[in-house]
């Protein structure tokens, strides 16, 4: 029975999604539509594509295993962390600067406001070569989770999933656009928002309730890990306080300079509809991802499930949460809910997958191939239906020759540096060129390169080429990417600041007239502010 259900889900999701693709298909006839929607797009499409593309596989099968099995229950912490700083902060500080500005300067992508506010070419050529650096490896690291989950449910070979899910994500992405897109990230949300309640309840009834499980994990020993502290896993900030710190810092202020999260403040519609899509994305993130670290700070009680541990002690990440919905295989409503999980986390790989895709076609296509704008719509729109097909095909090979063979680790390191690369190059330059107007040319470029370069020691290091454990300070930050991306982020919040003190000033005039948008006159009516004209 559950075969067959979760056959009939998986069939009836794809052909939801592929029709929505062909029902949007006349909003994506120019590159503004293409890219952006027209910049109409409602509260509720952008938040939860902003959502969906912040939360993967990755996070569900992954990160809430391995977290969760480090800290505990505590890891909940980190979800809270994604809701409040990574989606309710990045709203707030960033959402209607980057809609107004970006919309005055008529940039689409994220390299392309770094050329307009900063009045250079290279720098956006920059910014392209970065994302398309870090965006393919990343963007392969999506499938990460549907290898243990489908062999669990159905047997098939890992590479019959990713070439079918990246298929299907192309299609959808080349016939429809960005409208195609946040319209099934919708659907794909409200997927992800049913699945994850349902586990967790289910999960949590499966061991007793919740008092229960929280005193099954109370009693869990880890001595043989060097952790003496009784009851740590069930324990308010876990074993690790500073390094549960750290994971939640990246995980959360990395999106505020991810360019495929920032995106979709370009796409929204109105003032009202930030206002609203900055609660949306709150509430949505606060399920999603505080329900999926929530559910993976009980993975230790399946300790003796197959294929968690292997002969060696080590501890299978990925396979903790599959584990967990194996226990509830048997019953009718245990097979209901992996088959909504199943399809979960399909929809979470396919949703992050085409918000990246888009990104990265984009950004080649508008800022490198087509810098001078000079090649017209109809040819940037064939060079980025091309560029989708190239940035999927890519992904899904990487992925296939990353599992088939387990010594080409170099993808592999890339995809856990990426994300720290990307907002360690971006996310000060960014924010300070949204709103302070004494940010220099030469202020970007130095955070381009600490960001650059701090992922490039910290691979140097991972692959042993290089050796700073023994050096003071610098041992401590490049123990791993976790926290050597954090120094990336908020390094550049200095940087940008303080080369900005000693490089080339801008043009106090061009900067006056981009900023000026900030300054325009509108009206609006009582109901949305009591403000009277002075007499």
């Amino acid at each position: 029975m559950f075969k067959i259900l979760a056959s009939v889900l998986i069939i009836a999701f794809f052909a939801l999604m592929i029709a929505i693709g062909v029902i949007s298909r006349k909003r994506a006839r120019d590159v503004n539509g293409f890219v952006l929607g027209g910049r109409s797009v409602g509260p509720w499409l952008t938040a939860f594509a902003y959502g969906t593309s912040y939360f993967s596989a990755v996070i569900f099968i992954g990160y809430a295993g391995q977290f969760g099995w480090k800290f505990g229950i505590s890891s909940t912490w980190i979800g809270l962390g994604n809701a409040f700083i990574g989606s309710l902060l990045a709203w707030v500080v960033l959402g209607r600067r980057t809609r107004v500005m970006t919309q005055h300067l008529d940039s689409k992508t994220m390299p392309d406001f770094f050329g307009k506010r900063f009045d250079s070419s290279a720098l956006k050529v920059a910014a392209s070569v970065i994302v398309f650096v870090f965006l393919i490896p990343y963007t392969a690291s999506l499938y990460n989770g549907l290898s243990s989950l489908f062999d669990m449910a159905f047997g098939l070979p890992y590479w019959v999933c990713i070439i079918v899910m990246a298929a299907l994500t192309c299609a959808y992405v080349l016939i429809g656009g960005y409208i195609a897109t946040a319209i099934n990230d919708f659907i794909q949300g409200i997927i992800m928002l049913v699945g994850i309640i349902a586990v967790v309840a289910a999960v949590i009834h499966t061991n007793g309730g919740f008092t229960e499980a929280v005193n099954s994990l109370a009693h869990v020993s880890a001595a043989e890990e060097g952790i003496n502290q009784p009851g740590v896993f069930a324990s308010f900030f876990g074993a690790d306080p500073a390094f549960l710190f750290f994971v939640i810092i990246l995980t959360s202020l990395g999106t505020w300079g991810l360019p495929q999260m920032v995106g979709k403040f370009y796409a929204i519609k109105s003032e009202d509809s930030i206002k609203k899509g900055t609660i949306i994305s709150t509430v949505f993130a606060i399920i999603v991802a505080g329900g999926s670290y929530f559910l993976g700070g009980f993975g230790r009680l399946y300790s003796g499930a197959d294929g968690v541990k292997a002969s060696d002690g080590s501890v299978a990440y990925d396979n903790i949460i599959p584990s967990m919905l194996k226990s509830l295989m048997g019953s009718v409503w245990g097979d209901i809910i992996i088959a909504i999980v199943i399809v979960l986390v399909l929809a979470a790989s396919m949703s992050t997958l085409s918000s990246l895709v888009l990104t990265s076609s984009s950004t080649l296509a508008l800022d490198v191939i087509d810098r001078k704008n000079n090649r017209g719509e109809k040819k940037n729109l064939r060079a980025m239906r091309l560029l989708v097909v190239f940035f999927v095909a890519v992904s899904a090979v990487i992925a296939i020759l990353k599992d088939a063979n387990p010594t080409f680790t170099f993808i592999a390191q890339m995809m856990g540096v990426s994300w720290g690369a990307l907002a360690g190059a971006f996310l000060a330059p960014f924010m300070y060129g949204l709103y302070w107007k004494k940010t220099t040319n030469g202020s970007v470029w130095a955070s381009f390169v600490w960001g650059v370069g701090i992922t490039t020691v910290q691979l140097l290091q991972s692959f042993k080429l290089i050796n700073l454990s023994s050096v003071p300070f610098l041992g401590y930050i490049f123990q791993n990417s976790i926290i050597s991306g954090v120094a990336a982020m908020t390094g550049g919040l200095v940087i940008v600041p303080l080369f900005s003190l000693f490089t080339k000033k801008p043009d106090k005039n061009k900067v006056e007239e981009k900023f000026k948008c900030y300054d325009k006159k509108v009206y609006v009516t009582v109901k949305d502010s009591l403000e009277e004209k002075a007499k």
